[in-house]
């Protein structure tokens, strides 16, 4: 097997168990080899790290799969670590929807894979884990005998590994537009064209924080998407609810969404510009009593994460200026290069802007079937803040 050998000072991340070993950390490989290939890492004085497979062309060189040697990479050893992330999810409960693989955190680097009930969609966003995909498929159907399984592998990050995008079935052709069940209500999920992987699981646990808080509300979310904060709101007993998203096609499904757990008479969507119209409306003095702020990921590269903290301060300012006081406001971040408590300090800066104190609620991250590792980064990403506004 080809070798990697590390840099004489080995950094401390690598030390700590990240699987990501970077080209830069690298002094000599012993083979050339192909990208893919498994190759074992070892110390400048050849003490063994872990296996793993290689890309020269990405600046992640290695992503490490194990540390133990004597584990192979087969197609056992990836039906196996699916077997374990299924246990994990079932101890916790998560066992109709949820994110089944969650790549670093499932020790499954760049494989994620998310079930909707029957039905799977995988995503493989490194070259080595994409060779590996029809192994993956395999297990996937021993273990669960799934009614279909889509690839939703149309993501720009495999280009920097030399892959393509694309999308398509993995099984037998079945139809991608399903309906789920999530704390009691259904959304229709769009498998082939809906965001990321068509739904957006890591909210599932924080949406029931809207109970609390929605009885006899009148409720605005901003950046609502599909819909499911405001068809919670509107389950949990609020007075009105208001979805504004600047995607009409969105807006279309977050109607369908009400329609379907019989909630549109209490909801209405609109297709807005959230920036535009929160500004337009904290002149006009509009006022509720929760506002919802859930908006992409504002950053992907650290270069600009200054127009990220902006871009979180206005619109959180802007919340604050439409919550009637003593209502809530909440508001989340789903970028990992913002940490928890950047995120929190921009808020109270946004509220010091909006001469309102807080009262913090609760403080949460994403749902536990995304599981975290702490010293890997970017498995902790969503932060998730409920504030009573005065």
């Amino acid at each position: 097997m080809t070798k990697v050998y590390l840099k004489a000072k080995i950094s401390r991340r690598i030390e700590n168990g990240h699987p990501w070993i970077f080209q830069n950390e690298v002094k000599t490989v012993s083979d050339t080899c192909s990208g893919g290939e498994i190759v074992e890492v070892v110390t400048a004085d050849n003490k063994f790290v872990g296996k793993g497979y290689i890309n020269p062309k990405s600046q992640i060189l290695v992503r490490l799969l194990t540390r133990n040697r004597n584990e192979e990479i087969n197609e056992q050893f990836f039906y196996n670590r699916i077997r374990e992330a299924w246990e994990y999810r079932k101890r916790l409960g998560y066992t109709e929807n949820c994110r089944l693989v969650y790549g670093e955190a499932d020790y499954l680097p760049a494989l994620i894979i998310d079930k909707f009930n029957d039905y799977f969609v995988l995503q493989t966003m490194a070259l080595g884990i994409d060779q590996w995909k029809g192994a993956i498929v395999e297990a996937l159907n021993k273990i669960f005998q799934p009614k279909g399984i889509y690839e939703r592998n149309d993501v720009p990050v495999r280009e920097l590994e030399g892959l393509t995008q694309q999308k398509g079935f993995l099984s037998a052709p079945f139809d991608p537009a399903i309906i789920i069940k999530e704390n009691g209500l259904h959304f229709h999920v769009d498998l082939e064209n809906g965001q990321k992987t068509g739904y957006f699981l890591d909210q599932q646990d924080n949406r029931r924080w809207l109970h609390a808080i929605a009885k006899g509300a009148e409720v605005l979310e901003c950046f609502c998407y599909t819909g499911t904060f405001s068809v919670h709101a509107a389950s949990y007993g609020a007075k009105s609810v208001k979805g504004i998203d600047i995607s009409e096609k969105a807006v279309g499904q977050a109607r369908r969404n009400a329609a379907l757990n019989g909630l549109d008479s209490v909801c209405s969507f609109e297709a807005l510009n959230a920036f535009d119209v929160l500004k337009l409306w904290a002149r006009e003095k509009k006022g509720y009593d929760v506002v919802i702020l859930d908006p992409p990921a504002f950053t992907k590269s650290r270069e600009n994460i200054q127009k990220a903290i902006t871009g979180y301060k206005e619109i959180n300012l802007r919340g604050m200026q439409l919550v009637r006081p003593g209502g809530f406001l909440v508001t989340a971040s789903c970028t990992n290069l913002i940490a928890p408590d950047l995120f929190y300090g921009i808020i109270e800066l946004a509220a010091k802007d909006a001469r309102r104190k807080l009262r913090q609620v609760t403080f949460q991250t994403q749902s536990g079937d995304h599981p975290i590792i702490k010293g890997i980064e970017n498995t902790q990403y969503l932060k998730f803040l409920i504030v009573q506004v005065e």
